[in-house]
């Protein structure tokens, strides 16, 4: 994967979320991710979202980290807004994602779900100085663009949050 540090600014995002966590997820069947992602996609939620940016562009974040990627943490999807003025329909959340500094991490073309998890393995196995610094465990987020589109050669940006 290509890397480099990055600060990025605040994000508004608006859309669903569960609450999970690592061990959860590590039997899909048993995962909350997965029926959330297809509900998001499937239930046409992103056509929901008033004040989209760039309609399309879905935004995987992971926060409310109870302790580190070990512990319970809120998987939240959905699409960056210009603001929060618009109604919420029931059952949609907020999510401001923090500036902060990260360390972004692309992804070589691969399958959905290979891409994510490999990503994923490759990060949790990294030391601090291997990673580039401390993880944060503020929000760390992943952006699925047009890179995208062929699910059997998904292309995504994933930001982990250092400390600064």
């Amino acid at each position: 994967m290509q890397r480099e540090s990055i600060t990025r600014p605040e994000i508004k995002l608006v859309g669903i979320c569960v609450r999970t966590s690592y061990e959860q997820e590590l039997d899909k069947m048993k995962g909350n991710i997965f029926p959330c992602v297809r509900y998001y996609f499937h239930g046409g939620v992103a056509a929901q979202i008033q004040n989209r940016k760039k309609p399309g562009t879905t935004f995987c974040a992971y926060t409310d980290y109870e302790t580190d990627n070990t512990g319970a943490y809120t998987y939240f999807i959905g699409e960056e807004v210009s603001s929060f003025d618009a109604h919420l329909p029931e059952g949609f959340q907020k999510l401001v994602i923090p500036k902060q500094q990260y360390v972004k991490f692309t992804t070589r073309p691969a399958p959905m779900p290979d891409v994510i998890e490999n990503a994923w393995k490759e990060i949790l196995t990294m030391s601090a100085k291997q990673l580039g610094g401390q993880r944060s465990y503020k929000t760390d987020f992943e952006i699925y663009d047009e890179r995208a589109s062929d699910h059997q050669k998904i292309v995504l940006d994933l930001y982990i949050g250092i400390q600064s």
